[in-house]
């Protein structure tokens, strides 16, 4: 048969027009049937009685307008027109039930897109691989994309519908709309440079370093660690100088490197080893640096609602292990 013959074949045979009445249940009986070579077994297979498939048959013939059995002979026999219907249905068939499980899947919350914001200090903890790994696992057809940003973009893209999920070090002026719950909490440790007098030891009172400079990221006071270093201070009885210059940890821990002042860390950070500095325990201190998990209130898309509540039962069992 000529190639354009062919093609003309498959049109003609695949046409589901409405006024036709073609269904995806005749395709699921012609395989069937094509399938078991007769009409008693495929009849017992799809639950139904042999003169209703028979039925089913020729109103399928009759759709696309020509034979598909060879009935000259006992045996289920195919036509050629009925072998292109064969294998094109199947076709068809198999990319119908894998539209359904995918619908099915998303629905479970089981696939889908989440876009993701985070601090560096969040994924100094662990916090961020830990939870989104364990989430993949689970839900491997989830796509993740993943940003660092700063901690008040988040928030504000998380409200205005930009952004799905964040990962923040609070506290923080939370937008209306925008949930967040604490998943860790952390003791701060001072990062101080290796010549100092303190350095290579526990600080047993946070007032000893009450002399020094503090340096914190560009933030407001209210904010992560410019709040945590104010509350952690006035916790040991005095007012820090602070120098609001960094604009992230690796800035920061550079500044005390060079001796241009110190800094109070989340505990985590001791795991950037980055020259020139030390990192000393600090006793008497109960002010902690938090990660946080903001959100949108009333969160719809299933993949992200499975992913908050993830998070939400982790945070739960956590603190109370904390607790």
């Amino acid at each position: 048969m000529p190639l354009g013959a062919f093609n003309s074949s498959v049109e003609v045979i695949l046409a589901a027009r409405s006024e036709t009445g073609f269904e995806l249940r005749h395709l699921r009986y012609f395989v069937t049937l094509v399938e078991e070579r007769n009409f008693d077994r495929a009849a017992v297979r799809l639950g139904i009685a042999q003169p209703g498939l028979s039925q089913q048959i020729i109103s399928l013939e009759r759709i696309v307008g020509t034979s598909l059995l060879d009935r000259s002979r006992r045996a289920v026999k195919l036509t050629h027109a009925g072998e292109i219907l064969f294998q094109e249905a199947r076709k068809v068939l198999a990319q119908t039930e894998a539209t359904v499980a995918a619908i099915h899947r998303a629905g479970r919350g089981e696939s889908g897109r989440i876009s993701i914001g985070y601090v560096a200090s969040a994924a100094y903890s662990g916090a961020v691989v830990h939870a989104i790994s364990n989430f993949k696992r689970d839900h491997p057809h989830v796509e993740i994309e993943l940003q660092e940003m700063e901690l008040r973009q988040q928030l504000q893209r998380i409200a205005d519908g930009l952004l799905d999920f964040g990962y923040i070090r609070s506290p923080a002026p939370i937008p209306g709309g925008v949930a967040v719950q604490v998943i860790l909490r952390e003791p701060l440790m001072a990062i101080l440079p290796c010549e100092h007098p303190l350095a290579g030891r526990p600080v047993a009172d946070l007032a000893h370093l009450s002399a020094e400079i503090f340096i914190t990221p560009r933030q407001p006071p209210e904010i992560g660690f410019h709040r945590n270093t104010l509350h952690a201070c006035r916790e040991a009885g005095f007012e820090p100088a602070i120098k609001a210059v960094a604009h992230d940890f690796t800035e920061i821990a550079s500044l005390v490197g060079i001796g241009a002042g110190i800094a109070l860390v989340p505990q985590s950070m001791r795991c950037a080893e980055l020259p020139n500095i030390s990192y000393q325990s600090i006793e008497g201190v109960e002010t902690t640096s938090d990660v946080a998990i903001a959100y949108r209130k009333g969160e719809g898309a299933p993949a992200i609602k499975a992913f908050i509540a993830k998070h939400r039962a982790q945070a739960k069992s956590s603190i109370s292990a904390a607790g």
